[in-house]
């Protein structure tokens, strides 16, 4: 059975941080179609201030990490994104906290988690053209790969595909929620930027643990 080695979280979140700040400009563009393009340099200014922190410290587990991420989204950058990634990652932090191991069972709950936390904050769903139709279709992708037994590499494989799916399914809806649903049909054609940055984060995390199974 692969597992998942929690000392690895460090480099797996600087890959994710790093993404990021790659895609700062063409989260912004985004964003600036339907809502106030700040989504970019927002997430950037967060996942920087993130990658200089993990970069100076030795031994810094997964859920260490996700926790030092979490911290930072909550309090240093602007908008609603902060809370919202900020409560997915402490409950993505406290499903593993402690753990040498990660198997793929752990690793789901890890998810579950992460997407209860967000739920406790906020009322979105699926079909609202939000981060959510990028995050619930990955936990429960990864949630059936792990109920028909398929292994933890692909499991990751089928959780980002997923989360890019539902990702590009924003560009067909109509904007329920936050500053783009003032446009109503308007908002029809885009893709939702939250959704973006949340189909790169769980695709970076994907790839990143894949390549470290033992």
């Amino acid at each position: 059975m692969s597992t998942f080695n929690n000392l690895h979280g460090k480099q797996c979140v600087l890959e994710i941080c790093d993404k990021i700040i790659d895609n700062k400009a063409y989260l912004s563009e985004v964003d600036g179609l339907i809502g106030d393009g700040d989504h970019g340099i927002n997430m950037a200014k967060g996942f920087n201030l993130c990658k200089n922190d993990l970069q100076a410290l030795d031994t810094v587990t997964l859920d260490q990490s996700f926790s030092i991420l979490a911290n930072i989204l909550m309090g240093s950058i602007g908008g609603s994104m902060g809370p919202l990634y900020g409560s997915i990652f402490f409950g993505m932090a406290s499903a593993i906290e402690g753990r040498d191991s990660i198997d793929a069972e752990q690793f789901d709950t890890m998810l579950r988690e992460g997407l209860a936390s967000v739920q406790e904050i906020s009322s979105a769903q699926v079909g609202d053209k939000c981060l959510m139709d990028a995050l619930v279709p990955a936990v429960d992708a990864f949630s059936a790969a792990v109920a028909a037994g398929d292994g933890f590499a692909d499991c990751l494989a089928k959780m980002a595909a997923a989360a890019q799916a539902g990702s590009e399914s924003t560009k067909d809806l109509v904007a329920r929620i936050g500053r783009a649903s003032r446009l109503g049909e308007r908002s029809r054609g885009v893709l939702d930027a939250g959704s973006v940055s949340c189909a790169m984060i769980l695709g970076t995390l994907a790839e990143a643990v894949a390549r470290r199974l033992d």
